[in-house]
C-alpha cells in the first residue's frame, strides 16, 4: 500500500511541476526587441535576428503567387541601394492569404532568385495570423497593433529592434512615405 501511495504522490508532484513549467512558458514576457529573436532561414539553417541589431530593417510577409508579388523587384532594389547605409529587407514567406505561397522552401528560393534576383535574407515560411500556430515573429510584430491583412505588408524596425511603423500591402517599396521613414530611421 505504501508503494502505491508513494507512486501516486510522485505522479501528482510531476503533474504539478509540469503545470507550473507550462504556465511559466505561456506567461513568458514578449522579447524586448525584434533582434532578440531566433528563427530559421529558408534553407532551414538557424537564424539569429541579432545579426541585424544596429541596422534598420523592413520585415515583409511575401508570397510568390500574389498580385503584389512584383514588389519583390522594388524590395530588392531598395535592399541593394540602402544596404551599404545599414539597411536590410527581411522576407518571411506566408501562405496565409489566398494560398498564394504554396511552394516548398526550395521552390520559393528558386522563384525569388530566378524571377526577381532576390539577394536579401529569406526566412522559413510563417503564419502571420493570430492564433495558436502564429509565428513568434508575427506575435512580436503584432504588438505594434497591426497584423498583415494580406501579403506584402511591411514593418519598419529601427536599429534598436523596436517597431517604428507598419505599412499595408498597397504601400510599395518606392512609396515616398516609406522611403522617408527609412531615411529618418537610418539617420537616427
Amino acid at each position: 500500500m505504501m508503494l502505491n501511495q508513494s507512486i501516486a504522490v510522485a505522479s501528482a508532484l510531476s503533474l504539478a511541476v509540469s503545470a507550473v513549467v507550462a504556465l511559466g512558458a505561456a506567461q513568458a514576457p514578449p522579447p524586448s526587441s525584434f533582434y532578440a529573436m531566433k528563427t530559421s532561414y529558408l534553407d532551414g539553417k538557424p537564424a539569429d535576428l541579432g545579426v541585424f541589431k544596429g541596422k534598420v530593417t523592413l520585415v515583409v510577409n511575401v508570397a510568390s503567387k500574389c498580385g503584389f508579388t512584383p514588389q519583390y523587384e522594388g524590395l530588392e532594389k531598395l535592399n541593394r541601394e540602402l544596404a551599404p547605409k545599414g539597411f536590410a529587407v527581411l522576407g518571411f514567406p506566408s501562405n496565409d492569404f489566398g494560398n498564394q505561397e504554396p511552394g516548398t522552401a526550395q521552390e520559393i528560393a528558386e522563384f525569388c532568385k530566378l524571377t526577381y534576383g532576390v539577394t536579401f535574407p529569406m526566412f522559413s515560411k510563417v503564419v502571420t495570423k493570430a492564433g495558436s500556430d502564429q509565428s513568434p515573429i508575427y506575435k512580436f510584430l503584432g504588438t505594434s497593433g497591426h497584423l498583415p491583412a494580406w501579403n506584402f505588408s511591411k514593418y519598419l524596425v529601427g536599429k534598436d529592434g523596436k517597431i517604428l511603423a507598419f505599412y499595408p500591402s498597397d504601400v510599395t517599396p518606392e512609396a515616398p512615405e516609406l522611403r522617408g521613414a527609412i531615411a529618418k530611421a537610418l539617420a537616427n
